[in-house]
């Protein structure tokens, strides 16, 4: 794969640096530096164009192509094309036919990881509108259970939830929580995205640099990476609003399971009172309980023997 674009004077000088530590001996003719990152290979010209060639070139090449929306607007795409980017809709994509991606359950002790790729059209725009989806942040769990039962018949979606016993497995061989996150929206957007809908963008809630998030996901065969990073962007973008409320109503229907089978109310979060059930949980069922159904490298843990 190769990718070709000219970059802007402050990218390039970004770029100089990243790569300092990554030079290859030779440069070719006209070019300011030739790298290496992995098995994709980076050459800057004097003329400001840069060329990714590699298996992985559009994984790094969108490392910058972000950078330069973010910081000079410019909306490149992996043919080398550009187009200004209006400033009225640098931030709203709501109107838009979009595919989105949130995660919830990142924070709570008890229950697992729901991360959801939803896709919205401009049609059902007004559809979620009706059903307060647009504030998804300011609805009740009991409404939030109300609504999605008819959210899920009419908009596209595809979720995965990691239990704890995966999550602390994932813990324990290096992966810290964005790590996980990242390959976990990887895994829903694609999935999502061979559903072949026609979409404007594809919006991610931004919760790391998009460097980074590249970064992680670098290792998977499957990747999407044609994403617009952007923060709150359940208010901004629909799709990642219904995303974002499927992966609720998916969660507290998981925190319901398992406070029936444990017969014990499960609260979600990371407070006192989680500490209070925690130390309960393992009174009653033993320590290797909390293996099952919480995070056991929270802090929680110390609390939770402190009461025992």
């Amino acid at each position: 794969m190769t990718i070709v674009f000219k970059v802007s004077d402050n990218v390039k000088e970004k770029m100089i640096a990243f790569y300092q530590d990554k030079l290859r001996e030779k440069t070719p003719p006209y070019a300011v530096f030739q790298a290496q990152e992995a098995d994709t290979i980076i050459t800057l010209y004097e003329s400001g164009k840069v060329m990714f060639q590699g298996v992985s070139a559009d994984i790094d090449a969108n490392l910058w192509i972000d950078m330069e929306r973010h910081l000079n607007q410019r909306i490149i795409d992996l043919s080398g094309n550009e187009k200004k980017e209006k400033k009225e809709d640098k931030d709203s994509y709501f109107y838009m036919s979009t595919i989105g991606s949130d995660e919830v359950g990142t924070g709570d002790f008890f229950g697992p990881i729901v991360v959801t790729a939803a896709y919205a059209s401009k049609s059902d725009i007004a559809f979620l509108e009706d059903l307060g989806v647009k504030d998804s942040k300011k609805l009740t769990d009991d409404k939030i259970k109300k609504i999605i039962p008819d959210l899920i018949k009419k908009i596209p979606y595809v979720s995965f939830t990691l239990s704890n016993t995966e999550y602390n497995l994932w813990q324990e061989k290096g992966y810290n929580m964005n790590q996980i996150k990242a390959i976990l929206h990887n895994k829903v957007l694609y999935q999502m995205k061979q559903k072949n809908y026609p979409y404007d963008k594809i919006v991610v809630d931004q919760f790391v640099y998009p460097r980074k998030y590249f970064e992680h996901i670098k290792a998977a065969t499957e990747k999407v990476t044609d994403i617009t990073f952007t923060t709150k962007a359940e208010s901004k973008c629909a799709s990642v609003a219904a995303a974002s409320c499927i992966c609720r109503y998916i969660f507290l229907m998981k925190m319901d399971e398992m406070s029936k089978s444990l017969g014990i109310e499960i609260p979600k979060g990371a407070n006192e009172i989680v500490d209070q059930v925690g130390a309960t949980i393992v009174k009653k069922f033993g320590e290797e309980k909390l293996r099952e159904i919480a995070k056991l490298n929270f802090k929680n843990v110390e609390k939770i023997h402190e009461l025992i």
